[in-house]
């Protein structure tokens, strides 16, 4: 894998995150958001709600991926955070997800979390639940056809959660 570097999404790294987040959106196939999501919808959802939105970059600024990292919950609940992770399709398979998800980690320390918790990884995505196992999550529980993926139809999702 090349050498990532991580910064804070600004505006033109968001545009030119877009067309990777749309067509992830759109496969319906991993996360559950409107797979007719708004430009501006999806950047106030990945970069003005959150603590953290970083963007991953090669040595040539190329962007590869993408996460944002917020409280799980509110009140007595904020000391849980929560990440979502998109890699670019030219950059699957080549350990962006996992820096990134090494990196997400290190951001929550630093940040206070005590935890981190995805609430809804889709069982069918198993590369994900591989990836998030090696890096010492635990599948906590699972929510029964809690995802209408578009090609399995209703499948289950797991919560996945580990202690930082």
């Amino acid at each position: 894998m090349t050498t990532l570097t991580f910064s804070p999404v600004t505006d033109d790294d968001f545009a030119a995150f877009w067309p990777t987040f749309q067509a992830i959106v759109a496969a319906q196939e991993t996360y559950a958001f409107a797979p007719d999501i708004s430009f501006e919808a999806a950047r106030d959802l990945w970069c003005k709600t959150p603590n953290a939105s970083v963007v991953a970059k090669d040595e040539n600024g190329q962007l590869l991926g993408a996460y944002y990292l917020k409280a799980n919950a509110a009140g007595p609940g904020d000391h849980i955070c929560n990440c979502g992770y998109m890699v670019t399709p030219a950059a699957r398979g080549k350990g962006v997800a996992r820096a990134m998800c090494e990196h997400s980690q290190q951001q929550a320390r630093e940040l206070g979390f005590l935890a981190m918790q995805y609430n809804a990884v889709v069982a069918t995505n198993e590369v994900a639940v591989a990836l998030w196992q090696k890096l010492g999550f635990s599948i906590v529980g699972t929510v029964p056809n809690a995802y209408r993926h578009a090609r399995h139809g209703f499948v289950d999702t797991y919560v996945m959660y580990k202690a930082l």
